[in-house]
């Protein structure tokens, strides 16, 4: 059997995961997947590397013979034993995890144990729409086998760098003293594209650069020295850019309205910030951006417009924070694969230097600005799993004396 460990990154509706060779070194990937559409017809697709593609696979069926669906419950033991049969022969040595919330005390990666499973589980108020699903994947990994190794990343652990100023609210001095924070997300996303920026920039890499992680969820990073400098989301994942189905950036004032005047719930205000606004509330179609941008009808174009007007505002204050720019990273889903969205983006840019070539653009190069323009704009594909599996790996060779991984 291969010796490996699996990364999983679980969320409301996907299961994204990785097997890497157990190695000290870069992690060496030996098979990607993604179950998506949970839990309605759950379906696996793995990665291709020799033609960069996903392709179905029907090798394995996720259903629950009751509800004819599956849930996370169901869909992990019945991905673990496919992947430990003996067609794959994998061995798991350790899982490594993505939580989004490690809240302020948590900022490095940790082997879980149960009181930081229970602190954890105080953070799920604060991503209601991720850490249930995470923490969900560990526990179902413990009842399969509860002594293999788990590890937690966290996504607001990149940006534990930030100064004071840069995570503090307006808010009475007491509060912010329990916690009340900026803490900031898609960490491992940016973790990824700051150690990688040396390749596509050289010594230029250390200087100031703003990472645009435009996906579903939505937020951009200020970077100088690789180290993250201020961010557009804040004490929850509902702050900064307009998303998919969240709001982005919101004046209080509109949730006391909707409490005082509306007769709300919290309950019904947090499910419309959370799930019914973004691009799939202003267009009233879709969250999807690609759905959008085929889209003719005039609320489509309008959402559009205004996701990558509030984009271009939120990078334009955060040029602000690290005084000055020089160089911006367009990743995650729409990022890498929209060149309208770059396009129109960029399009506010003008005034600050930015300027694109429409060809490179068209077809997602790396680089996509003119050739030796002042600020070089890049189209980097992320890959928050590697970031997981080389914590997970650095950790467990960490904390044994034999620099040999220790089997479950």
């Amino acid at each position: 059997m291969k010796d490996a460990v699996l990364v999983i990154n679980s969320g409301s509706s996907s299961i994204k995961f990785g097997v890497y060779a157990l190695s000290a070194a870069k992690p060496l990937m030996l098979l990607r997947g993604k179950i998506t559409l949970i839990p309605r017809q759950p379906v696996l697709t793995l990665y291709d590397e020799a033609t960069d593609s996903w392709q179905a696979d029907s090798s394995i069926t996720f259903t629950d013979n009751a509800s004819q669906q599956a849930d996370h419950a169901t869909i992990l033991p019945q991905l673990i034993t496919w992947l430990t049969d003996t067609q794959h022969g994998y061995r798991i040595a350790a899982v490594g995890h993505r939580v989004v919330h490690g809240g302020q005390h948590l900022t490095q990666p940790v082997r879980l144990t149960p009181a930081i499973m229970l602190e954890l589980s105080t953070l799920v108020s604060l991503a209601p729409l991720h850490q249930p699903h995470n923490l969900k994947a560990i526990d179902v990994i413990s009842q399969w086998n509860e002594h293999i190794p788990q590890i937690a990343c966290f996504d607001t652990s990149f940006h534990s760098t930030q100064p004071e100023i840069a995570r503090w609210f307006g808010l009475p001095r007491h509060l912010t003293e329990q916690g009340i924070l900026r803490y900031g997300f898609h960490g491992l996303s940016y973790e990824y594209i700051a150690a990688n920026l040396p390749h596509y920039l050289g010594e230029r890499a250390k200087g100031r650069i703003i990472v645009a992680h435009l996906g579903n969820g939505a937020s951009m990073c200020a970077l100088k020295s690789r180290r993250s400098v201020a961010t557009s989301m804040g004490f929850t994942a509902l702050d900064g850019l307009i998303m998919g189905q969240r709001c982005g950036a919101l004046d209080a004032g509109v949730v006391l309205h909707l409490l005082q005047q509306h007769h709300l719930s919290p309950a019904a205000i947090e499910h419309m910030l959370y799930n019914e606004s973004g691009l799939k509330g202003v267009s009233g179609i879709s969250n999807n951006m690609q759905v959008l941008t085929t889209s003719t009808h005039p609320h489509a174009q309008q959402a559009i417009d205004l996701f990558c007007y509030r984009a271009a505002r939120e990078l334009s204050s955060l040029v602000c924070a690290i005084d000055g720019i020089d160089a911006i990273v367009f990743t995650a889903g729409i990022g890498e694969h929209s060149a309208l969205v770059r396009e129109r983006i960029c399009g506010h840019l003008g005034w600050l230097g930015v300027a694109l070539d429409p060809i490179a653009n068209q077809h997602h190069h790396s680089v996509i600005s003119p050739v030796k323009f002042p600020i070089t704009t890049l189209v980097i594909p992320t890959d928050e799993e590697s970031v997981i599996a080389q914590s997970t790996l650095a950790l467990m060779y960490d904390s044994t004396d034999s620099k040999e991984i220790h089997h479950a």
